[in-house]
């Protein structure tokens, strides 16, 4: 047997105690203060990005409720000067028929009549719009008095030259008729045929209300024509104006 000494018993130790230190080093990980402060810069960078990308929100929800109008408005135009129907166009803010109170909405109705009889029938809902829930047809203080065409004024937000009294009960309302026109609800029948009723302009503003008003935008209806035609507010050197699109 070969004797050893108690120094060459801890050199043969050195190497085995150097290799569990390693792998006690190895398996250090982050400290509660070091998660925490990681998890807080996370948040911080977020909320800095929503703030960023608000405006970008609210704009595209403009966009979208002006869109819809628009295309509401030319796609029942053309629809009644295909089909030879009449087509009642009402813009509300309340529930029914908005789905939600308080939130802008386009109701469409066919109104058809009965030619043997020469009446008019009841007008029959076809669909209704929802605008987005921070968008509405509404107004703001900022309005230039010159508005888009010279219509109406810069307070009513859904303004017609003629009120429906027949069918929307003195509310504002457009018609679209066969010949392309935008008119009132005051038309009837004769001899099987549709007998036109008053021409009727409007104006329609778009705004987020008590927020920025330069993302508003209007449009307005000719009722000779039905042409349809929209418009964004601007501002330059301190003056507010409307421009068309």
């Amino acid at each position: 047997m070969i004797a050893t000494t108690p120094k060459e018993f801890n050199n043969r130790d050195e190497p085995r105690n150097s290799c569990c230190a390693g792998r006690k080093e190895a398996l250090k990980g982050f400290s509660l203060l070091e998660l925490m402060i990681v998890i807080a810069i996370g948040f911080t960078m977020a909320a800095v990005s929503i703030m960023a990308l608000m405006p970008m929100f609210t704009q595209n929800h403009v966009d979208q409720a002006y869109d819809t109008t628009l295309s509401v408005l030319r796609t029942y135009r053309n629809l009644a000067i295909t089909q030879g129907n009449r087509y009642i166009i009402t813009f509300w803010t309340t529930d029914p028929p908005c789905q939600v109170a308080n939130q802008s909405c386009i109701q469409v109705q066919v109104w058809g009549f009965n030619s043997a009889t020469n009446t008019n029938l009841a007008p029959t809902t076809v669909f209704t719009y929802e605008l987005p829930q921070d968008i509405q047809f509404a107004t703001q203080a900022g309005f230039p008095v010159s508005t888009p065409d010279g219509f109406s004024n810069a307070t009513t937000a859904t303004w017609t030259t003629h009120m429906c009294n027949v069918t929307e009960g003195g509310d504002p309302c457009l018609v679209f008729a066969p010949d392309g026109s935008a008119q009132d609800d005051t038309g009837g029948v004769s001899g099987g045929s549709y007998i036109s009723g008053n021409y009727n302009n409007a104006l329609i503003y778009l705004t987020r209300p008590a927020s920025n008003m330069y993302s508003s935008r209007a449009i307005d209806v000719w009722g000779t024509t039905g042409r349809v035609r929209g418009w964004r507010l601007y501002n330059e050197g301190g003056a507010n104006y409307w421009v068309q699109q």
